[in-house]
């Protein structure tokens, strides 16, 4: 069964029958040169010696220099297999960077525009309705005084939804319709409706155009399916399957061969458990071995349907921080690589009470300002699994922390990488 689970639901207490295991004690750690980084060492194998979690591991680079990385347990409870540079994580909203960039590639030949309307590929969009009131009446609409750019699309500023930030009637026409992010398990999930996905992007997109938006374009940032729907754009503008434009153009020239949209059966043995902590147990809600991605996904999932490696994530941060190259392959010109990590935020976009709050937004990812904590230069973004990745271009590096667990707001290790690493950066 295909799940879009909610993060806040997973962390308000799901009671799984059976499958639960409790945490492992630490073992053998997996790492190279963790001494470099000891705030960031210390920070990821503290959640495996507390037994919070079965794996952890961190990639960090200096400018275009090989990676350091560096971790601690095993690939599931249940297996004896350390966490090192290829195994197999689930990305989840990591993927909406690489589909960022994608259309960038585009913009950088010219076959898209960051304000043309998506009307001009996806005729469907030209006449949208927006809600009165935000998740309430699908009849209380009035006409989009905006049409939806490119834009729009990867800055979360399109007034599109998403089923697991939308409440009430829109929400419910969200999972009617299969209008989903991506995949968790092939496991029932108690408290949870049945959802069967929307079989193609196509089928997403013709779908998506017949619901309301929830803000009018341009105005506000509100997490949504904007990176998935952008996967149909980027097929139209380009004429090829969206999976198979990323494999041509970002997955091979970057040697990135762990990554994809499904683990393929001889792949197995490198990917990891995904759990839900509840109260000092792990539940395994996606076993490795039994993984729904193993299955071939619905549709590619722009927006969190990637798995990859942290070797392989390294080379894509590599690329961004090489602005378009790297190993001496360019993939997109400095210029389009800046403007993809640069604010695109529409002028006068809100983005109040928002994950992003006083900070920018580029192409598919957080962009830090002069008024950030870390000071300008930031960019990337973390997947409801509890992976992050981003590069620091003021200081030359790159970085990406990798765990297995749902919602990523159970723990704080997601949210407290960053602050390991500039603590290391910065000493």
């Amino acid at each position: 069964m295909n799940m879009m689970v909610s993060r806040r639901a997973l962390l308000g207490g799901l009671v799984f029958g059976g499958g639960a295991a409790m945490l492992p004690g630490v073992a053998l750690a997996w790492r190279s040169d963790a001494a470099a980084y000891p705030a960031t060492h210390t920070f990821i194998n503290g959640f495996v010696a507390r037994r919070e979690l079965a794996g952890t591991l961190a990639a960090i680079g200096k400018g275009q220099e090989a990676a350091t990385f560096f971790g601690a347990g095993t690939q599931a409870m249940d297996s004896a297999t350390p966490v090192g540079p290829d195994t197999v994580w689930r990305l989840y909203s990591m993927t909406k960077p690489i589909t960022g960039i994608a259309a960038m590639l585009l913009v950088d030949e010219g076959k898209l525009r960051l304000d043309q309307p998506i009307a001009d590929l996806l005729p469907a969009f030209a006449n949208m309705k927006v809600q009165n009131t935000p998740d309430g009446s699908l009849a209380d609409l009035r006409p989009a005084k905006t049409l939806i750019t490119v834009r729009h699309l990867l800055t979360h500023t399109a007034g599109l939804g998403y089923n697991i930030i939308q409440k009430g009637p829109l929400r419910d026409a969200y999972n009617k319709a299969g209008l989903v992010g991506g995949q968790v398990s092939r496991l029932p999930i108690p408290g949870f409706p049945p959802i069967t996905p929307a079989p193609s992007l196509t089928a997403f997109a013709d779908r998506l155009a017949t619901l309301p938006l929830v803000y009018e374009p341009g105005t506000r940032w509100s997490y949504s399916i904007g990176l998935d729907l952008m996967g149909r754009v980027i097929e139209v503008a380009s004429g090829q399957p969206f999976d198979a434009f990323l494999k041509q153009r970002i997955f091979d020239p970057l040697g990135m061969k762990s990554t994809g949209f499904r683990v393929a059966e001889a792949d197995v043995g490198r990917l990891t458990t995904n759990y839900a902590p509840l109260g000092g147990v792990l539940l395994p809600i996606d076993p490795a071995r039994s993984s729904i991605y193993l299955d071939p996904p619905p549709m590619p999932y722009g927006g969190g349907g990637l798995v990859s490696s942290a070797r392989d994530y390294d080379r894509f941060l590599a690329m961004l921080l090489g602005e378009g190259a790297t190993g001496g392959v360019r993939i997109m010109s400095p210029e389009t690589a800046r403007l993809a990590m640069s604010n695109l935020l529409p002028e006068g976009a809100d983005t109040r009470g928002s994950f992003v709050a006083g900070e920018g937004f580029g192409a598919g990812g957080r962009v830090s300002l002069a008024s950030s904590p870390t000071g300008e230069g930031i960019f990337g973004w973390g997947g409801a699994a509890g992976t992050i990745g981003f590069v620091d271009r003021k200081r030359g590096y790159r970085a990406g922390g990798y765990a297995q667990y749902m919602p990523a707001e159970a723990l704080p290790f997601q949210s407290g990488f960053g602050p390991a690493f500039f603590k290391d950066v910065m000493a």
